[in-house]
C-alpha cells in the first residue's frame, strides 16, 4: 500500500524519488544492474533514464544528444559498446571495404589533405578535388581555380593542398593560393598571391586563419566579423620555413609556429617574431603544433655525435622546453601530438622506427620496427598506432602488444594517414611531379598508371559494408567516359543495362 511513485524504500526510511535519484548517481554500470535486482520499486529506479543518459554521455558516446532523442538510453548505450567492439575487432582482423579515391588520368598526385572524413586532392593539373567518404554515393566535385596571371592556359601545379571543417585552401607552384567555403559551393571565396614560391601552408583545425610561408616572409590572413579578409600578421624570417603550423583552439588573433631550418618561431599577430627554440648546427626536421604545446624533432651533426637526435616539447604558455624524449641515430621524420591521447606522443624516424612517448615519464612506451625505408607519417589513439613508410607501406599496429596487425602496400612514398573510430584514409603521393614520357603522349593513361600515386579509403563499419556498399567503379553508368577506371558499369545483383 506504499506509494512507490513518490517515496522509495530505503531500509528503514522512506526517501523521495529525487533524492533518491541523487544517491543512484553515484553507481555505474555493474552497481545499478545489482540494485535492479532488489525490489520493483529498485528496478524502477535503476533503470531511470537521467541515470543511464549521464553514464552514456561518461563514456563519450552521444555527446550532440539530448535525454529526449532516445526512448532507453541504456539500450543505447549498450549499442554503443557493442559497435565499438565491433569496429576494434574489424581492425585487428582488417574487416571492411577498400575503395581507391582516383580522378585525373595522365595526372599525378601532388597533395592530399583530411578533416573529419573529407578528403582534399590537388593535381598536376592545377585541378583540386574534393572527396566525402563519410557516403558512398559520394561524387568528387571540382573546386574552380582563379585564372593566373599567365591566362587561360596551362594552369600551374598544385603544392599545397588544407582543407577543416569550413575551408579548403590550396596554394600553387606559381605563388598564388586559392580559399574555398565548403558552405558556399565551388568558387573562391578569397584569392591573393605571393612574389616567390611558397614553401609551407597552414590552416587553422577548428578557425578559419591561413598561414603562408614564401620566401623569408610568413603572412598569416582570417576574416573579420564581416567575411572580409584581412591580413593580422606579416613577418619577416631569417632564414627559409620548411615547417609551419596554426595553433588549434586560440581566442583572439591567429598563433602561428613555423621552423625555419635550425630556428623555431613563435609568431603572434600584434607581437614581433619570437625565437621558442634556436641551437646552431642542429636543424628541425618534423613540426607539430597542439593547443598549448609545440613538439618537434632535432638532428645533431659530427661534432655534437655525444648528444642523440631527440624530440623536444615546448610549452606555447610559457615559451621554455618542458620535456625532452627521444635517444636515437636516426632522425625524426614525422611526428603526433595534435591527435594522440593525453599526455602522449607518436614519432616515427628515418631508422625505420615508430616509436610512442610518455611525456609524462619522458621515455619511450613503445617502440616497433616493421618499416623499410624511413617513416614518413604515423597517427595513433588508446589502442593502436597507424604508420606509412617512404617505401609505401601502411602498417596497422596494436600498441599494447608491440605487434603488427596487418600492413598494405603501394607505389609511392605515404604522405598522409588519417583515421577515426570507423575509417582510414592513406594517400601515396610520388616524389616525381613529371614522369618520363608525359610530354610525348599526353593522352595515354596506361603510361602513367604506376606514377600518379593513388589515395586510399578503408571503411571497416559493417553498416556501410551491405548490397548497397557496392564499390563506385561497379556502381558506374555506361555513359561515362572514364575508361581509365575500367567503370564496366557492374550493379548487384543484376546489371543494369
Amino acid at each position: 500500500f506504499q506509494n512507490e511513485i513518490n517515496e522509495v524504500p530505503f531500509f528503514d526510511v522512506q526517501l523521495p524519488y529525487e533524492l533518491a535519484l541523487k544517491i543512484f548517481r553515484y553507481l555505474g554500470k555493474a552497481e545499478l544492474g545489482r540494485c535492479a535486482q532488489v525490489s520493483r520499486t529498485w528496478k524502477i529506479l535503476a533503470e531511470d533514464e537521467v541515470l543511464w543518459y549521464r553514464l552514456c554521455q561518461e563514456e563519450g558516446y552521444l555527446l550532440d544528444m539530448s535525454i529526449s532523442d532516445h526512448s532507453c538510453w541504456k539500450l543505447a548505450l549498450k549499442n554503443c559498446r557493442a559497435r565499438e567492439q565491433m569496429l576494434k575487432t574489424n581492425w585487428k582482423n582488417r574487416v571492411g571495404a577498400v575503395s581507391q579515391l582516383r580522378y585525373e588520368p595522365g595526372r599525378v598526385l601532388c597533395d592530399v589533405h583530411c578533416c573529419d572524413g573529407v578528403v582534399m586532392a590537388g593535381y598536376t593539373s592545377g585541378e583540386v578535388r574534393l572527396w566525402d567518404t563519410r557516403t558512398w554515393d559520394y561524387t568528387a566535385p571540382v573546386l574552380a581555380a582563379v585564372p593566373g596571371p599567365g591566362g587561360p592556359g596551362a594552369p600551374p601545379h598544385v603544392s599545397f593542398v588544407r582543407i577543416n571543417s569550413s575551408l579548403a585552401v590550396a596554394a600553387y607552384e606559381d605563388g598564388t593560393v586559392s580559399v574555398w567555403s565548403l558552405l558556399l559551393g565551388q568558387e573562391p571565396i578569397h584569392h591573393f598571391q605571393h612574389n616567390q614560391h611558397i614553401q609551407a601552408l597552414a590552416l587553422a583545425p577548428g578557425g578559419t586563419a591561413l598561414a603562408t610561408a614564401s620566401g623569408f616572409q610568413v603572412k598569416v590572413e582570417s576574416p573579420d566579423d564581416r567575411g572580409c579578409w584581412q591580413t593580422p600578421g606579416t613577418f619577416e624570417i631569417q632564414k627559409l620555413v620548411n615547417f609551419l603550423n596554426l595553433v588549434p583552439d586560440v581566442t583572439g588573433s591567429p598563433v602561428a609556429v613555423a621552423a625555419a631550418e635550425d630556428i623555431v618561431y613563435l609568431l603572434k599577430a600584434e607581437d614581433p617574431a619570437r625565437i621558442l627554440h634556436s641551437v646552431y648546427g642542429q636543424p628541425v626536421t618534423c613540426l607539430d603544433v597542439a593547443a598549448h604545446e609545440a613538439a618537434f624533432g632535432i638532428k645533431t651533426f659530427g661534432w655534437l655525435l655525444n648528444e642523440p637526435n631527440q624530440i623536444l616539447l615546448y610549452s606555447l604558455e610559457t615559451n621554455q622546453c618542458v620535456t625532452k624524449v627521444g635517444n636515437s641515430i636516426g632522425d625524426f621524420s614525422c611526428v603526433n601530438l595534435h591527435s594522440s591521447p593525453p599526455n602522449m606522443l607518436v614519432a616515427g624516424n628515418k631508422d625505420r622506427r615508430v616509436r610512442v612517448f610518455d611525456l609524462r615519464r619522458g621515455a619511450a612506451a613503445c617502440s616497433v620496427y616493421g618499416h623499410q625505408l624511413g617513416v614518413s607519417a604515423v597517427q595513433m589513439d588508446e589502442w593502436k598506432m597507424v604508420s606509412g613508410g617512404e617505401e609505401g607501406l601502411v602498417c596497422v599496429w596494436d600498441q599494447r602488444m608491440g605487434t603488427k596487425l596487418w600492413e598494405m602496400h603501394a607505389r609511392h612514398p605515404v604522405r598522409l594517414v588519417w583515421f577515426n573510430s570507423h575509417s582510414l584514409i592513406t594517400a601515396n603521393i610520388p616524389e616525381e611531379k613529371n614522369p618520363r614520357g608525359s610530354s610525348i603522349s599526353e593522352d595515354d593513361p596506361s603510361l602513367h598508371r604506376k606514377y600518379r600515386g593513388v589515395i586510399y579509403s578503408y571503411e571497416f563499419s559493417v553498416d556501410q559494408l551491405a548490397v548497397d556498399s557496392v564499390l563506385p567503379i561497379c556502381r558506374s553508368s555506361y555513359d561515362e567516359v572514364t575508361g581509365y577506371n575500367y567503370n564496366i558499369g557492374l550493379a548487384v545483383p543484376y546489371d543494369s543495362i
